[in-house]
């Protein structure tokens, strides 16, 4: 048997089974979106190819001949084929889109990474972050107005229309005093509430929410915090200025480790300064493949046994 010069392309097959299917050479053309004269250029290709007629037509339209419904058939299976293909592919780049992540400096240093790191352990595939650390107000933001597809910030009740976003816990933490082991308040228990608000301390940068936070508690007391001896917007900086000036700073309970032995974590009597933070994201509709199995890996992380907390995360060395 004489084999064609070539097999039939993707492109005439659809042309011929579109026509099949809705009875017109117009209708085919507009719902594959090219002009008739095109269509039939590649319908009249395939019956060169195939050697035999596989349409009648007529006044009332086309119709697949005996040949025709046989090609039909064997049409249909590859371009179903040719479907799957491109679904796969679709997926495959899909899964390559990084998850975009925005996080808070506190989240991003002491939280983030060992999340990242359980979810290589638990996944085939590996995950890709392009991740922004900036503060939590501005990951609030960036998540809102769809900059990044999902947040890791601390929880602002100040925010109007938090309901928007679907949030979910992560973890508590706490805003604390850390000294020097050569600094007078090592040696309390707990600092004097007077005491501490008249002492320059070191602190973060103004927009964090640690500062943030301890507003929140002193301003009903009608107190402040004194003009700061520094301010660090760095948390690594931070603790090697209290060490270098040997002056106490605010930090977050949860940045506070083992390697850090010279600092001791202190309380102000009759005060504490609790934050939580959670995972912040519109839809899952509107994540990529990618997003999805992060925000479902951090659900199950922090779910029951799993979540975070400050007790998990430093010793006091009280």
């Amino acid at each position: 048997m004489t084999r064609p010069v070539r097999g039939p392309e993707l492109a005439e097959l659809r042309a011929f089974c579109a026509a099949v299917d809705l009875g017109s050479l117009g209708r085919a053309a507009r719902v594959l979106h090219v002009s008739q004269p095109a269509l039939s250029k590649r319908l009249r290709v395939l019956e060169t190819l195939a050697g035999s007629r596989l349409l009648d037509r007529s006044h009332r339209g086309v119709s697949p001949t005996p040949t025709g419904r046989r090609l039909y058939l064997a049409a249909r299976r590859v371009l179903a084929e040719d479907e799957a293909v491109e679904q796969l592919i679709a997926g495959v780049l899909d899964d390559a889109v990084p998850a975009r992540v925005a996080a808070s400096p506190t989240m991003a240093e002491s939280v983030l990474p060992q999340l990242l790191v359980d979810f290589e352990g638990r996944h085939e595939r590996h995950l890709s972050v392009e991740l922004t650390i900036v503060r939590s107000a501005m990951v609030w933001d960036m998540v809102r107005e769809g900059r990044v597809d999902l947040g890791l910030a601390a929880v602002d009740p100040s925010l109007q229309d938090a309901g928007s976003l679907t949030q979910i816990p992560i973890c508590d933490d706490e805003i604390v005093v850390v000294a020097p082991q050569d600094h007078p308040w090592a040696a309390a228990q707990e600092i004097d509430l007077d005491e501490f608000v008249s002492t320059p301390i070191i602190m973060r940068d103004p927009g964090a929410d640690s500062r943030r936070t301890v507003d929140a508690v002193l301003r009903p007391l009608g107190l402040s915090l004194s003009p700061p001896l520094a301010e660090i917007g760095n948390t690594a900086a931070a603790k090697d200025a209290a060490l270098h000036e040997g002056a106490p700073l605010l930090l977050s309970r949860l940045t506070m480790g083992a390697a850090d032995e010279r600092l001791l974590v202190r309380q102000v009597a009759g005060l504490r300064f609790p934050r939580s933070f959670v995972l912040l994201y519109g839809t899952e509709e509107g994540l990529s493949p990618m997003g999805r199995a992060l925000v479902e890996h951090l659900r199950m992380s922090v779910s029951g046994e799993g979540k975070v907390g400050p007790g998990d995360a430093v010793d006091s060395k009280a």
